[in-house]
C-alpha cells in the first residue's frame, strides 16, 4: 500500500514537472513544427497548413483550431497576404537570399492581423493556438507569431433573465468576456475605469478580469482582490460562483458574501460607489465586492423610479424578508405555545380550521415547506414549457388535496404561501435561498423553546451577522458600524437631489 501511494505520489510529481518544464523553439523550421506537430498534432480538430510564401520558396506553416479560429480571416489576411501579396511587396530587384526576410517586414508590410504577438515557447504557443489564434512558423525567422484570429461563439444581448425590471436597461451580460467589459465602457467616457486582466485555472485557463474606477476605489480594497484571485488554485473555472466560493471571507456563512448579478447597470452603479467588479470568460454573471445585505435588497429600478414609491417598494422587500425567515415560525411558536397571545376570535378559529388533523404545528409546517420547496425545484428544473403547469398543480390541486384530506389546516396554508410568495419578492436569488434554509432552523427553534427560541434564533442570527465581514467591510453596514449619513439609502431611498456622499 506504501508502495502504491509512493508510486502516485511520484506520478503526480513528474506531471507536474513535465507541465513546468518550457520548450524553446530553435529557429529551424522542420525541427519547430515537429515539434508541435508531437504536442498537439493528435488532436484532430488541429490544422496543420504547410505551404511556400510567393515568390521566394521559403516555407511556411499556420496551425489553428478548426471551429475556435476564423477560417475567413486566416485565408485572407494571412495566407493570401503571404502566397500572393508578398511576391508584389518584396523586393525583385535584388535576388532573393534564403533567409534574408525579416520578421519586421512580414509584420509591418505583409500580415494586415490588429493583434499579433510573439512566442518562443512551446507551451504559450499550445496556449494561444488551443484558444482560437493562429500560430505562424516561417523558415529563417527566429520565434512563432501568433496571430489574434479567434472566431467566438456568443449568443446576442438579451434582458437579463433572474433580475427583470419593468423600468430599465433591458441589456445583460452575454458569455462573452470582451463583450461584458465592451458593455461597461459604453456607460460613458471615463477614463479611470480600469479594466485588470487574469488568468484562473491550473489546467483549463480561463480569463478574468477586475473592474474598478481609481479614483473613487480602495486602493488595499483593490489589491485584496488581486490577491485573492491569485491564489486561486484549481483545475477548472467553469462559472463565476467557483470564485466566489473561493474568494469569499467566511465559506461556513449561510449568507452570501459576494453579489452576483447579469445587469451592466448594476455593476457600473456598485463601481461609481468604490466596489470591485469581477468578471470571468464564460458566464454572464458578474461579481461584486464588498457586499452587505442591503444591497441584496435593493434593485436597481430603486432610482429609475421616484423616491417616494420606491421607498415603500423598499420597505416592503423588509417586511417581505421578514416574513420569508419567522412567518411558519411564529405561527408555530403561537399555536404550541402561546395561544394566550392570540385575540379570542382568530384563536378559535385557527383552532376550528385544525380539528382533525393529526399532527403537530411543526410536523404540518414541515410537511408544507419540504412540499413547496419540491414544487419549486420541480417547477425551475422542468422544461419551459410545464414549468408553470407543475406550479399549478403543486400549488392548487395538492394543496387543496391535502386539506381535504385532513393532513394540514387551511391556516397553515395561507400562511406558507404568503411565506413563500414573500421568499419571491426578494431581488437577489442567492438571499432567498439563504433565507428559507434558516427558516427550517427558525421552525426547530420555535418548536422547542416557542417565541422564546425565535427571539434566541433572532440574536444567534444578529451576531453572525454582526462578526461577518465581507473584504473587510461589516455585512450589515450602516447599522454596524453606526453611520447616519448611509441610512439615506439604507430602508428608504431619499431624493437624488439630497444624495452628496458615496456610502
Amino acid at each position: 500500500m506504501k508502495q502504491k501511494l509512493d508510486f502516485d505520489n511520484q506520478k503526480k510529481k513528474g506531471s507536474k514537472s513535465s507541465q513546468e518544464i518550457s520548450e524553446h523553439f530553435i529557429s529551424d523550421f522542420t525541427l519547430d513544427l515537429e515539434l508541435v506537430r508531437k504536442k498537439i498534432g493528435h488532436n484532430s480538430d488541429v490544422n496543420f497548413r504547410e505551404f511556400h510564401i510567393g515568390g521566394t520558396g521559403v516555407c511556411a506553416a499556420v496551425i489553428f483550431v478548426d471551429g475556435l479560429s476564423d477560417k475567413e480571416l486566416i485565408e485572407k489576411h494571412i495566407m493570401k497576404s503571404l502566397m500572393v501579396s508578398f511576391s508584389e511587396k518584396y523586393n525583385q530587384e535584388s535576388p532573393f537570399v534564403k533567409g534574408d526576410i525579416s520578421k519586421e517586414f512580414i509584420k509591418n508590410q505583409i500580415l494586415s492581423i490588429s493583434e499579433l504577438t510573439e512566442v518562443h515557447d512551446l507551451n504559450d504557443l499550445v496556449s494561444k493556438v488551443l484558444t482560437g489564434s493562429t500560430a505562424l512558423l516561417v523558415d529563417g525567422v527566429p520565434n512563432v507569431l501568433i496571430l489574434g484570429t479567434t472566431k467566438g461563439k456568443s449568443r446576442n444581448i438579451e434582458e437579463p433573465v433572474s433580475e427583470v425590471l419593468v423600468r430599465g436597461p433591458r441589456i445583460g451580460f452575454t458569455e462573452t468576456l470582451s463583450d461584458n467589459t465592451a458593455l461597461l465602457r459604453q456607460h460613458g467616457d471615463n477614463r479611470d475605469l480600469s479594466i485588470i486582466n487574469f488568468q484562473v485555472g491550473l489546467r483549463t485557463k480561463k480569463e478574468l478580469v477586475i473592474a474598478y474606477i481609481q479614483d473613487i476605489a480602495d486602493p488595499n480594497l483593490v489589491e485584496e482582490v488581486k490577491d485573492r484571485i491569485k491564489k486561486i488554485n484549481i483545475d477548472d473555472v467553469p462559472e463565476s460562483g467557483y470564485v466566489e466560493q473561493l474568494i469569499e471571507d467566511n465559506y461556513l456563512s449561510p449568507f452570501t458574501q459576494v453579489q452576483s448579478t447579469e445587469r451592466p447597470d448594476r455593476v457600473y452603479s456598485a463601481l461609481t460607489e468604490g466596489r470591485v467588479a469581477i468578471l470571468l470568460d464564460g458566464t454572464p454573471f458578474a461579481l461584486i465586492v464588498p457586499v452587505t445585505f442591503s444591497m441584496l435588497l435593493h434593485s436597481p429600478e430603486d432610482y429609475y423610479e421616484r423616491w417616494l414609491p420606491t421607498s415603500l417598494l423598499r420597505l416592503l422587500r423588509y417586511f417581505a424578508a421578514f416574513i420569508s425567515l419567522f412567518g411558519p415560525s411564529l405561527y408555530i411558536s403561537f399555536v404550541s405555545f402561546h395561544q394566550g397571545l392570540i385575540p379570542t376570535k382568530l384563536a378559535l378559529s385557527i383552532m376550528g380550521t385544525r380539528e382533525g388533523v393529526p399532527f403537530p404545528a411543526i410536523i404540518e409546517a414541515l410537511i408544507m415547506e419540504v412540499a413547496i420547496e419540491i414544487f419549486r425545484e420541480a417547477g425551475l428544473r422542468s422544461p419551459k414549457p410545464i414549468g408553470p403547469t407543475i406550479g399549478i398543480v403543486g400549488g392548487l390541486v395538492i394543496g387543496e388535496a391535502a386539506v381535504q384530506a385532513g393532513i394540514v389546516s387551511p391556516f397553515m396554508v395561507i400562511v406558507m404561501a404568503l411565506t413563500a410568495i414573500s421568499s419571491f419578492a426578494i431581488p437577489q436569488y442567492s438571499a432567498g435561498i439563504t433565507l428559507r434554509m434558516l427558516r427550517f432552523v427558525a421552525m426547530f427553534f420555535a418548536a422547542i423553546y416557542g417565541l422564546y427560541g425565535v427571539v434566541l434564533f433572532f440574536l444567534f442570527v444578529c451576531s453572525h451577522l454582526v462578526k461577518l465581514k465581507s473584504f473587510g467591510v461589516s455585512y450589515i453596514g450602516p447599522i454596524v458600524p453606526y453611520r447616519v449619513s448611509d441610512w439615506k439609502n439604507f430602508m428608504v431611498r431619499i431624493p437624488l437631489m439630497m444624495k452628496k456622499r458615496r456610502p
